[in-house]
């Protein structure tokens, strides 16, 4: 009843504005929202929950099975956790991991250089047996190089890399480990990132709403598909061996990205598991979430299009797959953003006359478009209840995406497409970058 409530208010309001617009006038003035938004980012979220209720019984046979494999061998992970100045934030943490539904894990903590307090709280901690290996690294060399350090002295079967200011569903390690039982060829599996301060800030909030419709429908498409394309670096599981085979992380903005790409260039398969839950923080300000999304978007242009572009290249590793997989981030993320680019501009000078009226239509449309992905959601979510209040944002959320984080991604990749400004950026020091650069990473 709300569903159709809501949606017979957007129809009147829509009849008031669309009065002189045609059905085709409307396909022509919003055919980038139509065509190519809808399909990849709306369409197939709804294929892949269906696809995810009709299939809900064979997957839990599946589970069921590779959980009492895992119970058999109950190989030793080894949870790897790096970072700079983050020991305030690792009690959390050990809280979560203390209550893990699988315990055969060690914890390894690698300090990258803190000048803080991080030090002295990681020594006392393992003092008192709360994490099981602990080194510090006297001169910081960047996250990759103190996950690589933790990755020499890991003595799992399975790495499971965390970030240190997250904490863990209960389930989340164990249920992480399954798709290595369910499928012999998997070597990576990310799990699912929400928001824990959610109710921080405005800001927060909508990286909350974000957060549940990119990462855990919208990684359920790519799953779905065979096109899986990033595991988080904030909740991420490795087979060991593997992962020394390929050589670890490479320095950079982008590492999760950029190692999930390792492995599936390597041949073997990544998942996604959507019910492996992590929470972390987000940035609370504004100021803070663009720089972060210049980063991450940086990435993309420095791994996805430069690095690693003989993906496209028909030799004898050449995969489908692969090549779908780095398509269709390149192309909705990074060639889309100019296109819209276009597409704003001709629309500013095609029809001036009426630009509030388009805008006004065009926030409805994605508004209607933001309900229905909402309902998905909600369909998919394990925690659906906590999670229903967000909805009452959806009104911003259209603005939020389809600007503010355009923006962002538009500075970030044209700043590292043109001028490789991600061998500046001080989240990584100055000395890591320069061999990055100079070695074409």
């Amino acid at each position: 009843m709300l569903k159709d409530y809501i949606f017979g208010i957007i129809d009147g309001i829509v009849a008031c504005f669309t009065a002189n617009m045609s059905w085709t006038y409307l396909a022509t003035t919003f055919w980038f929202l139509i065509f190519v938004e809808f399909p990849r980012y709306y369409l197939l979220d709804i294929v892949a929950a269906i696809h995810r209720g009709l299939t809900w019984k064979s997957r839990r046979r599946k589970e069921a099975i590779a959980r009492r494999m895992l119970n058999l061998e109950r190989p030793l992970v080894s949870i790897l956790v790096p970072g700079k100045n983050e020991g305030p934030q690792l009690y959390r943490l050990l809280e979560s991991l203390n209550e893990q539904t699988y315990s055969n894990f060690e914890i390894i903590v690698i300090d990258d250089g803190s000048d803080d307090a991080t030090p002295s709280i990681c020594r006392d901690l393992m003092k008192h047996g709360r994490i099981h290996q602990f080194y510090r690294m006297a001169e910081r060399g960047g996250k990759a190089s103190a996950a690589n350090y933790g990755l020499m002295h890991a003595n799992g079967k399975y790495v499971v890399h965390v970030d240190a200011d997250s904490s863990l569903d209960r389930d989340a390690v164990e249920r992480i480990l399954l798709p290595f039982y369910m499928d012999r060829y998997v070597r990576g599996a990310g799990g699912c990132i929400k928001v824990r301060n959610l109710d921080d800030s405005m800001c927060t909030s909508m990286q909350a709403l974000e957060y549940l419709r990119t990462i855990q429908v919208g990684r359920m498409v790519t799953d779905l598909f065979g096109i899986y394309h990033i595991i988080s670096g904030a909740f991420g599981a490795f087979e060991t061996q593997t992962l020394r085979e390929i050589g670890g992380w490479d320095i950079g903005p982008g590492l999760d990205g950029d190692i999930t790409q390792k492995l599936r260039k390597a041949g073997y398969k990544v998942r996604f598991v959507p019910d492996a839950i992590c929470l972390t923080n987000v940035p609370v300000r504004w100021s803070g979430l663009f720089k972060q999304r210049l980063r991450w978007s940086k990435s993309l242009v420095r791994f996805r299009i430069r690095k690693h572009r003989d993906i496209f290249r028909a030799d004898k590793n050449f995969s489908f797959s692969n090549m779908f997989s780095n398509l269709d981030n390149i192309l909705f993320d990074f060639v889309f953003n100019y296109v819209w680019i276009f597409y704003i501009i001709t629309l500013i000078f095609a029809a001036t006359d009426r630009l509030f009226d388009i805008f006004i239509v065009g926030w409805l449309i994605r508004l209607s478009f933001s309900i229905t992905s909402f309902i998905v959601m909600q369909c998919v979510s394990e925690r659906s209840r906590s999670e229903r209040r967000l909805g009452a944002l959806l009104i911003f959320h259209s603005l939020y995406m389809g600007y503010f984080m355009r923006i962002a991604r538009l500075c970030g990749h044209t700043m590292e497409f043109f001028f490789r400004s991600s061998y500046r950026d001080p989240w990584n020091p100055v000395k890591t970058s320069s061999v990055a650069q100079a070695e074409g990473l």
